[in-house]
């Protein structure tokens, strides 16, 4: 015959304390991995309320720089059709001036001749 555990048949008053520590030590470790659980998991329903915040914040700061981007493009079409604008009206002007400058000019031979004929 073999030799027997006094632990394992329960006749050892020391290996069921033994045994007892061993439990309520397990016991002890479950409720903290609970606990752990537990708070993991509301650790992790913030970040998902976190991260779909964040997700709308890009998603609002995306659209304003889409607007932003569009004012940009308006404003710049006004400015190109502004600059061509001017660019007309500044050769009508040296064309003006230059007509202007043409008839001085023939004044002054006119009263030159005027001038001439006394």
């Amino acid at each position: 015959m073999t030799e027997s555990d006094p632990a394992a048949e329960g006749s050892d008053p020391a290996g069921k304390v033994d045994d007892m520590a061993r439990l309520e030590d397990l016991e002890a470790r479950v409720t903290a991995l609970e606990e752990q659980t537990r708070q993991s998991r509301q650790d992790a329903a913030a970040a998902r309320i976190l991260a779909g915040a964040a997700d709308r914040d890009v998603s609002d700061f995306k659209q304003t720089l889409n607007g932003h981007t569009q004012v940009l493009n308006a404003l710049r079409e006004t400015q190109i059709e502004q600059g061509q604008r001017l660019d007309q009206l500044e050769a009508k002007v040296d064309s003006g001036f230059t007509q202007v400058n043409i008839n001085v000019e023939r004044i002054g031979k006119l009263i030159q001749q005027v001038i001439d004929k006394d």
